[in-house]
């Protein structure tokens, strides 16, 4: 498996699925959900494959799920653990917490 400047990743939003996907070389590496409730998205968990960990996946995955989010002028509720540890060290998000 490809490691480093070697991957070519991209995150989505897969409102079908109800999250934020992360891909390497066009695979799913992992995922945010995303539950829309009352005017906000609750994000619950954060996920990224055992087979891609140490590569910085998820903070490439909620950073670009958050641009996202704040281009589409929507608001959060984060539950998931990772992502209200992402927020408390990446302040500039703080705006999106509804």
């Amino acid at each position: 498996m490809p490691r480093g400047r070697d991957m070519a990743t991209e995150v989505r939003r897969n409102d079908d699925a109800g999250r934020y996907e992360i891909l390497v070389d066009g695979a799913v590496a992992g995922f945010t959900e995303i539950k829309p409730r009352d005017g906000v998205l609750i994000m619950p968990h954060t996920l990224v494959d055992d087979a891609y960990s140490g590569q910085g996946l998820a903070k490439t995955l909620v950073t670009g799920a958050l641009d996202d989010i704040r281009e589409r002028g929507e608001r959060i509720k984060p539950v998931c653990s990772y992502i209200r540890s992402f927020l408390e060290k990446n302040p500039s998000y703080t705006d999106l917490v509804a």
